[in-house]
């Protein structure tokens, strides 16, 4: 009898210590999930046709394959991972058009960041081609550090950096090279 008493006293803490493992496993796995906050767009949205208007006048034409809004988190943005196709509209209806790989744009700074094969062109023929290009919404201002080139019905150039307004009309430029004709 005794042995028996043995057998089954091993069998009762074997169970008690296994059952006791597999429930601070699955508590310690429910507590892991509660300290973890998932990255998580709040809004995911396919083919996107998105209309800015500014007293009943249309500003601005986006158009995306995909968009992702993280309104919810610290600093809250909006990605569009596979790129965009932007028409600008001035005062005048005159359009500026921009296209890129990828963009993303930063709702605290209004700061809109392109990046892949940025293109920018107006109707007046002016055209400028980067990796990188950063829009200022608020200003209407464009700038970048990288390589770039610009082309104007006056000429072509390359460089490195350059800031310029919406319509073209200001260009300051860093490291240029080529040539184009001055308005004097």
């Amino acid at each position: 009898m005794t042995l028996f008493k043995k057998y089954y006293f091993k069998w009762f803490v074997t169970a008690f210590a296994v059952t006791l493992f597999f429930g601070c496993e699955s508590n310690f796995k429910e507590i892991q999930k509660i300290n973890f906050s998932e990255f998580v767009p709040s809004s995911d949205a396919d083919m996107v046709n998105l209309k800015y208007t500014d007293s009943g006048r249309i500003t601005a034409v986006l158009v995306s394959a995909k968009m992702l809004d993280y309104a919810s988190v610290e600093f809250p943005f909006t990605e569009f991972p596979k790129g965009i196709d932007v028409t600008l509209y001035d005062k005048k209806a005159k359009k500026t058009f921009i296209k890129s790989n990828y963009a993303i744009s930063y709702k605290g700074t209004n700061i809109i960041d392109l990046q892949g094969k940025v293109k920018i062109f107006t109707e007046q023929g002016q055209t400028l081609e980067t990796e990188q290009l950063y829009f200022d919404q608020k200003n209407e201002w464009f700038f970048t550090e990288r390589r770039f080139k610009l082309t104007d019905p006056k000429g072509v150039s390359n460089g490195q950096g350059i800031d310029f307004s919406r319509d073209f009309k200001v260009i300051n430029s860093q490291k240029i090279t080529g040539e184009i004709e001055s308005a004097d």
